[in-house]
């Protein structure tokens, strides 16, 4: 276990800021130093809330603390880029929430910048963390499924159902040109490729905006939550998808499909990831994680359940509670962020990180994904290659 305290310090505490707290607090290695946030009095109000000893009213006078060594942005979509820009400058080792930036180019200015610097970059591609995600990509890596074949599933959610539900997420000046790819279909297609070990390398999209027609309200409303009866509404015409259908082709021949939705009701944070493969299939349901569901033709299909006693040894200690004690969201998002800081503490190179590690390169893989399902839906639903470093 490292010695060294790292000291942490948050850009951005909304939905999912407190939770990046939250994990790095549990290593027993890391101090959480300090918020920022757009005001010097929102801020003082988050760092009380959370138990946070310093704020500041903005990134850049966080960036200036010498007690942070490694600077997390968790702020809206259109702040990626200069926020983690700015702590490369400084020489912090940086955490970015997905996807890293608006655009490819944008990430890939990113990648170079950290790269050159020399800091530790990382995206939180969490669902690497769960113990049975590790399971599956082992187990492909060491040929007991036989080489993929077909690589689908889907990423469904439903709180955008109603014409009343709104986001800044579907605002393309703050969330980008795609609202349901860039928000969660970036997910699926990291968690495809990291499992399989293949990068897509085409794409052919079909995207939809469903509810053409928003209503948003006057009032701040946090993501996920009803509108009332009081709210006061204004239209707004949308521009961003909603729905999106995908064909895929991966680097070794395979072929893949997938669908992101957010107007899917019943679906809370449905995704899905089943590989198939020359001798047995594998399927991981976000959902139920603590289970794999292994398929066979010629005997019985098995559901593997997260215990450390029947997981790969080469895995097995992500999961940290023995079998029948469920693990969940919270447990990979740890499982990632311990990665990571373990990787700083021992002074690694990025090329030495551990595979659940997810770097700004994979970060610009899935920013390249995204514009490819972009210009394949905006060039007539054509298939489009996906840009390589």
């Amino acid at each position: 276990m490292p010695v060294k305290r790292i000291g942490m310090g948050l850009v951005g505490a909304g939905f999912i800021g407190p939770h990046h707290l939250e994990a790095v607090r549990r290593l027993g290695f890391v101090d959480v130093v300090a918020i920022a946030d757009f005001n010097d009095e929102l801020a003082r109000q988050k760092a009380e809330a959370l138990g946070v000893p310093k704020s500041y009213g903005s990134y850049q006078a966080l960036l200036a603390d010498p007690d942070i060594h490694v600077v997390h942005n968790a702020t809206p979509n259109f702040m990626h880029h200069p926020v983690s820009m700015a702590a490369i400058a400084a020489g912090k080792h940086i955490v970015s929430d997905k996807p890293l930036a608006m655009t490819s180019a944008q990430a890939r200015e990113l990648l170079d910048a950290a790269t050159a610097k020399g800091v530790v970059h990382a995206v939180t591609f969490n669902y690497r963390g769960n113990p049975l995600v590790q399971q599956a990509r082992v187990m492909i890596a060491k040929g007991e499924i036989g080489p993929p074949r077909f690589i689908h599933g889907q990423y469904l959610q439903d709180w955008l159902l109603y014409d009343t539900d709104y986001s800044w997420r579907l605002e393309p000046d703050k969330g980008g040109e795609s609202s349901a790819m860039g928000d969660i279909g970036s997910h699926w297609c990291d968690l495809a490729q990291h499992v399989s070990g293949l990068r897509i390398t085409h794409v052919l999209s079909d995207l939809t905006t469903v509810i053409p027609v928003r209503k948003k309200p006057s009032g701040a409303r946090i993501a996920f939550a009803k509108g009332s009866d009081d709210d006061q509404y204004e239209p707004i015409d949308i521009k961003v998808e909603d729905l999106c259908s995908v064909l895929v082709r991966f680097e070794n021949g395979a072929k893949g499909a997938f669908t992101v939705g957010q107007i899917c009701a019943g679906h809370k944070n449905d995704l899905v990831l089943e590989v198939n493969g020359g001798a047995a299939s594998l399927r991981w349901h976000q959902e139920q994680q603590n289970e794999l569901w292994i398929g066979h033709r010629s005997q019985g299909n098995v559901i593997l359940q997260k215990d450390p006693s029947l997981m790969d040894p080469e895995v097995a200690g992500l999961a940290k509670l023995p079998g029948g004690h469920q693990e969940a969201w919270p447990d990979a998002f740890r499982n990632i962020l311990r990665a990571v800081y373990e990787h700083i503490a021992e002074g690694k190179a990025m090329k030495d990180r551990v595979p659940m590690m997810s770097s700004f390169e994979d970060g610009w893989r899935a920013n390249a994904i995204i514009d490819a399902v972009l210009a394949s839906h905006r060039n007539g639903n054509v298939w489009t290659e996906v840009a390589s470093l």
